[in-house]
């Protein structure tokens, strides 16, 4: 069974989050601030991270952009109070995997941990040789991309929209699809979300950003990997 690190710093939301996870089958590790918990992820390796935005001193984001700066691609759920579409995008471009906002229903957060934890498993299935998008090489069994040799950190939803355009490469994939299967959102985001990430992704994969080449604008639809 998965093991689930909880980052939150409201003693009571964290142990009724531990408990029914514990319930559920999971096995769990916890921390009650942002800089325990990211000492947690850099020692601890675990296989989800639900991580609670709101906190003192090292808010979530601080310990999302972090965590990714240092390779780790552990899918993460941000949990927080706030819902204005700002915070959900920053979390999204930070390489959160998904975004839920407090007041949540439990049997909702625990089908999006098995959501998250299923799109992970299925993608650590071998899928062959490297392949080449852009200027990079991206090895999609490892988790690994370079640039002449030299490696280049990508996130772990970076990984999953390269998978998902290369396995559409020529087709146009749209903003909802992107949406809707690679971050399993319905209308809880908007997809102005997808343009800002597809925008980072595009600093990291093309030689010129400004006109690429690679991941093209299809204007009003969405976007086609050639």
């Amino acid at each position: 069974m998965a093991h689930i690190l909880v980052i939150e710093d409201e003693p009571d939301m964290r142990r009724g989050l531990v408990d029914n996870l514990q319930f559920e089958g999971y096995t769990t590790a916890e921390a009650a601030n942002g800089s325990d918990g990211l000492a947690l992820i850099l020692s601890a390796p675990s296989d989800l991270i639900l991580l609670d935005v709101m906190m003192p001193g090292m808010n979530g984001f601080d310990v999302c952009r972090t965590a990714r700066g240092k390779g780790v691609t552990t899918p993460i759920i941000m949990l927080t109070a706030k819902g204005e579409e700002i915070d959900r995008v920053l979390g999204l471009e930070l390489g959160a995997d998904d975004y839920m906002t407090k007041p949540f229903s439990l049997r909702e957060l625990l089908a999006r941990v098995k959501a998250v934890l299923r799109r992970t498993q299925r993608e650590q299935v071998p899928s062959g040789p490297p392949v080449t998008i852009g200027k990079l090489l991206v090895h999609f069994q490892t988790y690994t991309a370079s640039d002449a040799g030299t490696e280049i950190p990508l996130t772990h939803k970076e990984y999953e929209v390269l998978r998902y355009l290369y396995e559409h490469r020529g087709q146009t994939v749209s903003r909802d699809q992107l949406l809707q299967d690679v971050w399993g959102y319905d209308d809880s985001i908007s997809s102005r979300s997808i343009d800002n990430f597809i925008l980072k992704l595009r600093q990291k994969l093309e030689e010129d950003p400004s006109h690429p080449r690679s991941i093209l604008t299809v204007h009003g639809i969405g976007y086609k990997l050639v």
